[in-house]
């Protein structure tokens, strides 16, 4: 595990580790984010590279990472990755993985087994996967004594009852039947709608628009605030020009209305915004200017 790939940090007494799977070019800027044109990223050139975006290739860069919060006496994993050898045939990127969550979690001082809590922002491929893990040919749970917060949008949506996703991608199916299925199976699920708070620091709250169900954690503690916006955000370019919304947003007028109002309250409250898959600092605080918001501050 390189050095770099465990950071921690706190929003008052509240603790919180990026571990960090992989990082660097995703898919070309504008195939990631349609809504943004070339003049928008190369305008922002000097925010947004090398760290988010490379110019010379037009790629934006990404990260996959995983987010581990300490609060009120409790271990909460904020959303799983990939997973390890999932059958993912439509993004090649996640496909049979050979990731090491659990091992990079021992790494930074997490014992999977002591893991109160996972939180899952929404249901996509690479929010889901270490949900689960290979015992002897079945997927089982990953962090056995967890409950696993689920919204309930998004279960009705990529589950049975919603024909997987419709039917439009076989990785929808894929991963609800080795990612989230087996934690119903074993009891662990969780569903929540309209909101849920979990301890006095962080509560979950909707945010629909990317899928049904895309969901927001915000933490308060000591004065400090932070907000994990899961997929809301893909590259800081939608910081900037927030009507900006990814390839991936099943409902792009609701993305952009739930990016605005989320990207609005952060600014208002000073809250550190933390997108799923920035690279670099993997963190930034943002406020209002010109009708849309700024890159204020780098975490550190």
């Amino acid at each position: 595990m390189a050095a770099d790939s465990v950071r921690k940090f706190r929003i008052g007494n509240v603790e919180i580790l990026r571990i960090v799977e992989w990082q660097g070019p995703l898919a070309p800027a504008r195939r990631l984010v349609p809504d943004c044109g070339p003049e928008l990223w190369k305008e922002y050139e000097d925010q947004l590279a090398p760290a988010h975006w490379d110019p010379g290739a037009d790629f934006a860069m990404s990260a996959l990472q995983t987010w581990v919060v300490r609060s009120a006496g409790r271990t909460v994993v904020v959303d799983t990755g990939v997973g390890r050898d999932r059958e993912r045939p439509g993004i090649p990127l996640f496909h049979r993985r050979p990731g090491d969550l659990p091992g990079q979690l021992r790494q930074a001082g997490v014992d999977p087994g002591e893991v109160d809590l996972v939180v899952n922002t929404h249901i996509h491929a690479d929010h889901v996967g270490w949900n689960t893990h290979d015992v002897d040919g079945e997927w089982v749970p990953a962090f056995p004594r967890a409950r696993y917060l689920l919204p309930a949008a998004d279960d009705r949506h990529f589950g049975p009852e919603g024909g997987y996703g419709g039917g439009t991608r076989v990785d929808d199916r894929l991963l609800y039947e080795d990612s989230v299925a087996p934690v119903h199976r074993a009891g662990q699920a969780v569903l929540w709608e309209d909101g849920h708070r979990i301890d006095e620091h962080l509560v979950l709250e909707p945010a629909p628009g990317h899928t049904p169900g895309s969901s927001v954690l915000r933490v308060a503690s000591g004065g400090e605030r932070a907000v994990f916006v899961g997929d809301l955000l893909h590259s800081p370019v939608q910081i900037l020009h927030p009507e900006c919304n990814s390839c991936f947003c099943l409902d792009p007028r609701q993305a952009a209305v739930s990016r605005r109002r989320i990207l609005e309250r952060a600014a208002a409250e000073r809250e550190l915004v933390i997108p799923a898959h920035f690279a670099g600092a993997g963190a930034v605080e943002v406020r209002k200017a010109r009708g849309g918001f700024t890159l204020h501050r780098w975490a550190a």
